[in-house]
């Protein structure tokens, strides 16, 4: 028996145009999901998935999850028929759209499978196969979310010429965030579709609007770096109104980052694919902090409380 970690995520900017060649600003988070791997007699694999979930979340992935598997079990050449598998999912991660649950189950599992099978992989072989996984829940991935599950620690991410490049931020103060759940299972794969139809819609609109978010980008980094938190806090929000316009928030997502707003966050927005899933506020203390996720709480929506940026 053998066990693999990887961390959930959360993107604080650029989430939905890295294949549009968007730089992203991610961090992992401090939430793991864990999968466990068992010999067992029969024929093929058999799933026990154990994380807690926003409400139905795991049913509506299932499929997914399985062609999932069946990747990253082709990827790294293990042949079920021959060693059938019992794969076992757990951990600390909330499994909901906009944290990365799709990439810390498929780097996890890529972890688990390498330690039982012995095979040697490096970092970024995990890494490679966590991709690979990922196709099968995002049509074609950025790679963003399983590099920040694979390596954890605060990233500037981006795509050159096909290429995918990250590096590490140095951010000169912690930072204390809220993730509120809207409760609604958004389908990553879908965005390309929506993407490709704003180009084709007004290719000089989309053009600019990726422009200004590469710059609001390259604009929070300096603030990270800075130590600037309302600074980027404000670009946080300044960027959720810009991709409202575009259709890429949802109602009670937006209700949410007023909510935060309103109880003194520096900032919020929609992390993730977006129309659905996750947001993200910026709070400027733990006890603005708590106060924002106990009100979301009462009101009946999943919340993460976690800190990122933390030098270690």
């Amino acid at each position: 028996m053998s066990k693999g970690a990887a961390f959930g995520k959360t993107i604080l900017i650029g989430d939905q145009f890295v294949l549009e060649e968007v730089p992203a600003i991610v961090s992992a988070i401090p939430f793991e999901t864990v999968a466990e791997i068992k010999r067992i007699d029969g024929d093929g694999w058999v799933l026990e998935d154990n994380r807690v979930e926003v409400p139905g979340y795991k049913d509506k992935k299932k499929d997914q999850q399985v062609v999932s598997i069946n990747r990253i079990l082709e990827v790294m050449n293990i042949d079920v028929k021959k060693t059938p598998l019992k794969i076992t999912y757990g951990g600390t991660l909330l499994a909901g759209s906009g944290v990365g649950a799709s990439a810390a189950s498929c780097v996890s599992l890529a972890r688990a499978l390498n330690a039982e099978f012995d095979l040697g992989y490096s970092i970024e072989q995990i890494n490679h196969v966590g991709w690979e996984g990922e196709f099968a829940y995002h049509g074609i991935p950025s790679g963003v979310d399983n590099t920040a599950s694979t390596y954890g620690g605060l990233l500037l991410y981006w795509i050159k010429d096909e290429e995918t490049h990250f590096e590490s931020i140095a951010a000169k103060k912690p930072l204390h965030i809220v993730l509120g759940n809207s409760g609604i299972t958004s389908n990553t794969a879908l965005l390309d579709d929506h993407i490709e139809q704003m180009k084709d819609n007004n290719l000089a609109l989309f053009t600019s609007r990726k422009d200004a978010i590469t710059a609001q980008v390259h604009e929070m980094r300096v603030a990270l770096e800075a130590g600037d938190l309302e600074k980027v806090g404000a670009i946080m929000t300044a960027n959720h109104e810009m991709l409202i316009e575009m259709g890429l928030s949802h109602e009670i997502l937006i209700k949410l980052c007023n909510m935060a707003l309103e109880m003194g966050a520096h900032g919020a927005k929609v992390t993730g694919g977006g129309r659905g899933g996750y947001m993200n506020a910026l709070a400027p203390n733990k006890e603005i902090q708590s106060a924002i996720a106990a009100a979301m709480e009462a009101e009946g929506y999943k919340v993460i409380q976690t800190t990122i940026g933390e030098n270690k």
